[in-house]
């Protein structure tokens, strides 16, 4: 067979273009340490490197989110925490001021100092984040979410709304605590509704309860009820009930013996009166489903500032609806802290489960593109010398001619 010198030059010259090629393709997998830098290396592994980067990178941001919900959430339970400690000494205080031998001057030190301590828990749920965000205001965080009105009330000018974040695949996890949940929506102490004691009230009792407890009966009139203990004529009482209907007031329950052990029941509701009303003595309630914490606080203020009305009959059965909404209150924020506590741990569990995750990623990642460098340099070594000995033998084979044979 005859083999033109046109021919001998280009195959010498493809045979060490190759070898060049596989010389320079270890050289760079040597120099990146990786064995895989392209898919054209190893097409099946390329497919499954890319897909657990795909996956680390996904962890990696499943990640960032558990860091910031967990920021989130610790600052709003270690207020939540300061709030619990702040309310159960202004407890403390509501309990000195119920004695009876106090005087009207230390019962408005200890008005003066909740008031200050009402301004205090203020603070607390206006508290900002790190950019300058109300953690407790739901998603109008640009907003102060806590103010007092016109008329000494605090309002609640935030929502209910509950920011997430994702934290695995599906999976979302609460990042704030809005502040109506926290401060504002406690349930009532009493029930469904709240009473208003007469300054006239004599006798000494207190209602512990005014629930709705037949549903199916209970018509939400949005009527108050007025309570009125009568003369039954054989040295008892009778209590009648009316509600505040316009024109005229309709008798809901027509007056019968009063019996402190059975409660009063009328509209599928029930109110419970614990000690002795005397002849003449009234009361009425309204709808209060829910109670602020806030509020709750402002009107035993008041009260202690009133001089002696704490210590009139009255002024004791204020004090312990008063009481009842406070740890009504108490129990609200307690439930929360909780609910963040929960959090934590949830989030807790996710960071270690996306640790784990990542590390059984890198190390299958490890075993398709890592590259083995004891092999790559002998490999390296072999390709070297097949280049040298083409490159030679090619220029001992372009050198020779004809001519010097002859």
């Amino acid at each position: 067979m005859r083999i033109s010198t046109g021919q001998m030059f280009q195959q010498n010259t493809n045979s060490i273009l190759e070898k060049q090629s596989a010389t320079n393709s270890i050289t760079a997998q040597i120099s990146s340490g990786k064995r895989v830098n392209t898919a054209g290396d190893d097409p099946v592994a390329a497919i499954g490197i890319d897909n657990l980067k795909q996956k680390n990178t996904l962890i990696d941001q499943f990640v960032k989110n558990i860091d910031y919900a967990t920021n989130h959430i610790q600052q709003a339970e270690s207020q939540l925490g300061q709030a619990d400690t702040l309310v159960s000494s202004m407890r403390e205080s509501v309990l000195r001021g119920i004695n009876g031998s106090m005087t009207g001057a230390e019962r408005q030190v200890i008005a003066d100092d909740m008031r200050q301590s009402l301004e205090q828990l203020m603070s607390i749920a206006n508290t900002k984040d790190e950019s300058g965000n109300y953690i407790f205001a739901g998603n109008n965080t640009n907003d102060i979410p806590f103010a007092f009105d016109n008329n000494g009330d605090v309002v609640y000018s935030g929502d209910s709304g509950i920011r997430k974040s994702n934290v695995a695949a599906g999976v979302q996890v609460n990042t704030n605590v809005p502040g109506d949940a926290a401060f504002m929506n406690a349930p009532s102490g009493m029930g469904d509704y709240g009473v208003n004691y007469s300054s006239l009230q004599q006798g000494d009792f207190v209602v512990t309860s005014a629930k709705v407890t037949d549903s199916a009966a209970y018509v939400d009139n949005d009527y108050t009820y007025s309570f009125a203990f009568t003369d039954d004529g054989a040295g008892g009482l009778n209590v009648e009930v009316t509600d505040n209907a316009t024109p005229t007031a309709n008798i809901v329950y027509p007056a019968a013996s009063f019996d402190a052990s059975a409660p009063i029941a009328f509209n599928g509701m029930e109110i419970n009166i614990d000690g002795e009303p005397e002849i003449g003595d009234t009361f009425s309630i309204e709808e209060v489903a829910q109670v602020s914490i806030f509020d709750t606080f402002s009107k035993v203020i008041a009260l202690y500032e009133s001089g002696d009305d704490a210590q009139a009959p009255a002024g004791q059965a204020e004090l312990a609806q008063l009481l009842n909404n406070i740890d009504s209150g108490v129990n609200q924020m307690s439930q929360e802290r909780s609910s963040t506590g929960n959090s934590l741990k949830v989030l807790q569990q996710y960071s270690d489960n996306h640790t784990d995750e990542k590390l059984i990623n890198t190390s299958a990642l490890s075993k398709l593109e890592d590259l083995d460098f004891a092999s790559a340099i002998t490999e390296f070594e072999k390709q070297q010398l097949a280049l040298n000995a083409a490159s030679s033998l090619f220029s001992k084979i372009s050198s020779t001619s004809l001519f010097d044979y002859i």
